[in-house]
């Protein structure tokens, strides 16, 4: 018989490169002559953000923020190993990794069947390894998973979405990327950060999150002051919710236990141009943060991808399929941490809400 499970969880680059080089987008985004000097001296900054920052360039307090999102890895992993799906289907964002300018889909199931990934090699620019770079676990090129698929679950998805007149993309094979986007990657190489392995049948659903920058700044790092003819927004957080529902009614009548995951951090400093690109939206993320915890859904689906592009929002799209499903379900949040940052890009939100 169907159980859901719902997680989320975050696939912050940073975290696979040693404390060395986590403040990484920060340091490149001071180097950005079109950013106000005075925006970018210090001294100016909020207290936080100073004391992270200190006299190291944000090393010693990269070690702090990496034990504390390993903390909230270890605690999601094991929600999920208790729950022992059958398949775990992860909302993540293409960060003009898979999908370029031959076509840009808004919702993509991922129908493959078993692949090899090899996130060492692999990697993509947007992943922040690529090259040959450094990693947290020393790991070479010849490091991979052997992620099982499962085809038949997929495209009962698939038919079912389609047949309830969500008109989703799907594909049994990659396109311009050699297995996943770093959404995907990331969140299993994070699952598994004490390498116990990774042996669960896995569906990737990729969402355009980038929307009117997916293509004109290739889904990443841009000058603020970087002419950039825009793409077409992205889809709304209403229909993205509206996406989850309708998957978590589909697939709690169905024969399979199923872990459906968000992946991504929140506000993105380098997506958030009010802040100079130099921190997140915090107040934008609390907001949606206490709504989620308070099962306020109608707040979520009052947003707008207007309102989550101009605070640097964008891949929290990948949570609200979550919370569409979760809301569909009545699902019970059981637990769920934030973690605040100023100098590492990104807020983190992890959530575990109960089987049903």
């Amino acid at each position: 018989m169907a159980e859901i499970l719902g997680l989320g969880l975050s696939h912050y680059p940073p975290l696979s490169t040693p404390d060395s080089i986590m403040s990484g987008i920060l340091r490149y985004t001071l180097g950005d002559a079109s950013i106000p000097e005075a925006a970018k001296d210090p001294k100016n900054w909020p207290a936080k953000m100073q004391e992270e920052w200190s006299d190291d360039l944000g090393v010693k307090a990269a070690a702090i923020h990496r034990a504390q999102l390993v903390e909230q890895f270890r605690r999601v992993r094991k929600s999920l190993d208790d729950f022992n799906p059958d398949v775990v289907l992860i909302w993540g964002d293409d960060q003009y990794e898979n999908f370029k300018e031959d076509i840009i889909p808004p919702f993509t199931v991922f129908a493959y069947e078993d692949t090899d990934i090899y996130p060492w090699k692999h990697a993509q620019n947007s992943s922040m390894v690529e090259g040959g770079k450094p990693n947290a676990w020393g790991e070479g090129p010849d490091k991979h998973y052997r992620l099982r698929g499962r085809r038949d679950i997929a495209k009962h998805l698939i038919a079912g979405l389609i047949q309830a007149d969500i008109d989703v993309s799907y594909a049994y094979k990659p396109l311009h990327h050699s297995s996943l986007a770093h959404a995907f990657t990331n969140a299993i190489l994070y699952l598994d950060y004490d390498r116990v392995g990774w042996d669960y049948p896995t569906i990737a659903m990729p969402i355009n999150c980038y929307g009117s920058k997916v293509i004109s700044a290739k889904g990443f790092l841009t000058k603020m002051d970087a002419k950039l003819e825009l793409d077409p927004p992205a889809p709304s957080p209403s229909r993205c919710m509206q996406l989850g529902a309708q998957s978590a009614k589909i697939l709690a009548d169905s024969p399979w236990r199923v872990a459906l995951v968000a992946s991504s951090s929140w506000s993105h400093a380098f997506l958030c141009d009010k802040n100079y690109r130099l921190y997140p939206d915090t107040p934008a993320d609390l907001k949606l943060y206490e709504a989620m915890v308070n099962g306020q859904f109608d707040y979520w689906r009052g947003q707008t991808t207007s309102t989550f592009d101009a605070s640097g929002q964008q891949e929290i799209l990948n949570w609200s399929p979550l919370l569409g499903a979760m809301e569909a379900l009545k699902a019970n949040l059981s637990w769920s941490s934030f973690v605040e940052t100023h100098v590492f890009n990104s807020n983190k939100v992890f959530a575990v809400y109960d089987p049903i």
